[in-house]
């Protein structure tokens, strides 16, 4: 089932956000991820395209452009993983990170989770207005952290 998320200002705008698979310019989001992200750099695109084939996938377009990106590793029912969250330079200081946070939070699939969580380097402003803060318990969590470019 995909969702469109509604916004007038947007639309008016010629913005979309969708859960459509099949609007994925996936091209776009490796070279991207592969490219100039700070997290996901090396990323084999087989793997890309898996983790997007199991995952909720939000699409930003303008005129079926695509201008941003956001997957969520979830159960549905308790847990939720946000991660390779962009939107591309040219469509920047917008408003539309904002725009794909809210509608990510208020997807009705994603209703009454116990945790949601995710990694950042440097949008901690972003993702507090959203009710992110600090692991409250970092020694609780443990991790097997296998980036995809060995040191050499």
């Amino acid at each position: 089932m995909s969702i469109i998320m509604n916004d007038d200002a947007f639309i008016k705008k010629g913005f979309l956000i969708s859960t459509n698979k099949d609007l994925l310019q996936v091209d776009v989001i490796f070279n991207y991820l592969n490219d100039d992200s700070y997290w996901a750099q090396g990323i084999p695109r087989e793997k890309l395209e898996k983790g997007i084939a199991n995952s909720l996938c939000f699409g930003v377009y303008q005129q079926n452009v695509q201008a941003g990106f956001a997957r969520v590793v979830t159960d549905y029912a308790t847990f939720a993983y946000i991660c390779d969250v962009f939107v591309l330079p040219d469509f920047r200081q917008k408003g539309l990170s904002k725009w794909l946070m809210q509608s990510i939070v208020k997807h009705p699939e994603l209703q009454g989770l116990r945790r949601w969580s995710l990694a950042t380097l440097d949008a901690q402003g972003l993702y507090n207005q959203f009710g992110f803060t600090q692991v409250a318990n970092p020694d609780r969590w443990m991790e097997i952290f296998a980036p995809y470019i060995k040191p050499q």
